[in-house]
This record gives C-alpha cells, sequence and structure tokens, in this order.
C-alpha cells in the first residue's frame, strides 16, 4: 500500500492520501464482512434443513418397505412390526416441505415412493381406522398437489376428505369423532386438523361446503374444547364415556393444531376473530408448555418405540410458524421457535449429524424414533422458512 512514495509527492499528502486509503479499503473490508455474515446467518436455517433431511434419508428411508423406518438403529427390521400410519404421514409432510424449499426432484421422488408405501402397507387404500390420521395425510397430500400439480395427490386429498366427513356425528353436539370404532369419543386431534383442511381446501378448489365444513368444526372445537378463559387447548372429551373433559391433558399438539386452525380460517375469510384466537392459544401455550427460565418447549415422550407424543412438538412448531408467517409481528413468538431451533442444534442432536432427541436440551442416547426425528425436522424446516421471509430472529 506504499507504492506512492516512488513518485516522490509531498509526503504530508501522500500520509493523508495512505490513511484515507486506509480507511477506503477497511471500510470495503467492513462491508464485505457484513455482507458476508449477512450471507452466512441467512444460510443457516437452509443448512440445518438440509443436514436434518439427509439424516431422516439416510438414517430412516427403507427402500424395500418404501417407507421410513420407525427408529434407528434398526438393523434387523423388528422395528417396523407395527405400521404408524400418522408418523409416515407426516413423513410425508417434510419431505413435501424440502421439495418447496429446494425443487430437487429427489424429494419429489422419495414422497411417490412413500405414498407406494402407504398403499402397499394400508390394504391397498388411504382410508384408515383413525379419523386424525386421515386428516395428516390428506394436508400433506393437498400441500403436494400444490407443490407437484400431480393429479396423484389431489385424488388422495379428496377420497380422505370424503371418508373424513363421515367422522361427524350429533353426539357430544357434533364433531369429528377421534376413531370409527369409538364414535362418541371427540378430540382436538380429529377436530382441528380437520378445520385446517376444509379451510385449505376452500382456498384451493372454492368450494363453499368446504369452508362451511371448516366453519362448523372448529365452533364446536371453540365451544368443546378450548379455555374460555385463557385460550388452552383441551385434548378431548368423552373419552370415558362420562362426557368429561381431558382436561390435565396438556399437549404441544393440541395447541398447534387449533393455531393452524385459526390461521388457515383467517387466511380464507379475512375475519381477524380468527386470527385472534390462534394468537390467544399462542400465548397460553407458551405460558404452559415451555420453561419461563430458557423459553424450551417442554418434553412430552420419551424414546420408546411407541413414542407417538415425539411428533407432539413437530405439530405445535409447524403451525406456530404458520401465525408468524401470516402475521410477522409476532415476535415472541418469532424468539420462542429461534431460540428452541438454536437450542435443539447446539444440544439436542447427536455429534455427528441432525439426528435429534426427545428433548431439545441434551444429545440422543440410545434409539430415536422417526416421531422424535421428525418434530426436529419440522423446526429446521420452520425455520428455513422463516428465514427466507427475514422472520427468523436471529440465530
Amino acid at each position: 500500500m506504499d507504492w506512492w512514495r516512488t513518485r516522490g509527492r509531498d509526503r504530508t499528502r501522500a500520509a493523508a492520501f495512505g490513511v484515507v486509503a486506509l480507511l477506503a479499503v477497511a471500510a470495503v473490508a467492513l462491508m464485505c464482512g457484513v455482507r458476508r455474515a449477512a450471507t452466512v446467518g441467512q444460510a443457516t436455517g437452509e443448512r440445518r434443513a438440509d443436514e436434518a433431511q439427509n439424516v431422516l434419508e439416510t438414517q430412516y428411508w427403507n427402500q424395500a418397505r418404501k417407507l421410513f423406518d420407525n427408529w434407528t438403529p434398526c438393523p434387523d427390521d423388528l422395528c417396523n412390526e407395527r405400521f404408524h400410519y400418522w408418523w409416515q404421514a407426516h413423513a410425508a409432510d417434510v419431505l413435501v416441505d424440502a421439495y418447496v424449499r429446494t425443487g430437487d426432484r429427489r424429494y419429489r421422488q422419495r414422497l411417490g415412493d412413500l405414498y407406494q408405501g402407504l398403499l402397499r402397507h394400508n390394504g391397498g387404500s388411504l382410508v384408515s381406522e383413525f379419523y386424525d390420521d386421515m386428516e395428516w395425510l390428506a394436508l400433506a397430500s393437498l400441500r403436494a398437489f400444490d407443490a407437484t400439480n400431480d393429479e396423484t395427490y389431489r385424488k388422495a386429498t379428496l377420497t380422505l376428505w370424503t371418508d373424513i366427513k363421515t367422522g361427524w356425528n350429533d353426539q357430544q353436539g357434533g364433531g369429528i369423532a377421534w376413531r370409527k370404532s369409538q364414535p362418541s369419543y371427540k378430540n382436538t386431534p380429529a377436530n382441528a386438523p380437520a378445520a385446517i383442511l376444509a379451510a385449505r381446501l376452500y382456498e384451493r378448489f372454492g368450494d363453499p361446503a368446504d369452508l362451511e365444513w371448516s366453519r362448523r368444526i372448529y365452533a364446536w372445537q371453540r365451544q368443546n374444547l378450548i379455555d374460555p378463559i385463557t385460550g388452552f387447548v383441551w385434548d378431548g372429551r368423552n373419552r370415558n364415556g362420562d362426557g368429561g373433559i381431558d382436561k390435565d391433558w396438556e399437549f404441544t399438539y393440541c395447541q398447534g393444531a387449533f393455531i393452524g386452525a385459526g390461521v388457515e380460517l383467517y387466511r380464507a375469510t379475512g375475519e381477524r376473530r380468527y386470527l385472534r384466537d390462534a394468537e390467544r392459544t399462542a400465548r397460553a401455550a407458551k405460558d404452559r408448555l415451555t420453561d419461563p427460565a430458557t423459553g424450551i418447549v417442554r418434553e412430552e415422550s420419551d424414546s420408546d418405540a411407541e413414542g407417538d407424543a415425539g411428533l407432539f412438538k413437530g405439530i405445535y412448531v409447524r403451525y406456530l410458524a404458520e401465525l408468524v408467517l401470516e402475521d410477522p409481528p409476532q415476535a415472541e413468538m418469532t424468539e420462542l421457535l429461534s431460540t428452541n431451533a438454536d437450542r435443539l442444534w447446539q444440544d439436542g442432536k447427536a455429534a455427528d449429524g441432525a439426528l435429534f432427541s426427545h428433548s431439545w436440551t441434551r444429545a440422543p442416547d440410545g434409539v430415536v424414533t422417526l416421531s422424535v426425528q421428525l418434530s426436529g425436522v419440522k423446526l429446521a424446516e420452520r425455520m428455513a422458512a422463516l428465514e427466507k421471509r427475514g422472520l427468523s430472529g436471529g440465530g
């Protein structure tokens, strides 16, 4: 930087010029550093989502079955003695996440493989005993149709929706039953996702009957399974045949699904009362289900092979993120998601890769169920989506 001295210029001018030059170089370096830091920051969610999807593919996908294994490690396939329809439905949903985010046809191919496996292991049909299971697959199928325009997924969605509507009956004043063999038991897992699905069907295809279904299901849910004071979501009613409400079952699953229903009905109608409901439930869930000292969502599952609860937090963060995407001023909820995503990445995964724990504060120990892994993948994918919109809140 001292080439100017050879030209015999005035030392004072030279010194001044040198200072200016150094300042200019420093400014450029600073700008480049800021840009580089911003690029790295912007890429954090993308990288994490890619790593999480890679572990899902390499450690869980079973090409012979065309399904994801129920847990890893799964050396002798004994882990697959039970067919977890709804786990596979949520696996389809995260494959759609990855395809929408990247446009990589590998994810589209894997999604097609998974649907073949679902049909094969469910007796050649997507229809199930459990209404909530079908709702989750219908939601994934509708998103798959939006992403690919493949008629397979449109037909799957409408076939499932036709069957789901048969779950509505007048027992307990309405609502969709949890399962076909238990028509009098109504719960949030069977009703809030159905309200999301019906609203999205209306948005996608414009049939007013679907919007009416969404409103009716939502109204039953709100009247029967929402705390009128706080907005906290109860799990179900009449499980034991006594008309009682399971108020002591406090699950992130229920909070997330109802938040999603409110957001989707707001999108479909523009009526802010639905968004206000979602916001109120989000605050109640944060107050009840996160550690006040750390902001981390509490554990609801263990690492056993039947750990359905491993998926609960994934449902919660998916639809909490939808609230933030729809209503960006939700800074408190953005921070909640960012805090949990960063803690999961720092402490809640394996040291050598994105294999997640049922706890988002400590590394996995032993087998990891597909349900648990999917919750981590959902969080990673939702943070990538928020980051793309400039809403990741840091990390």
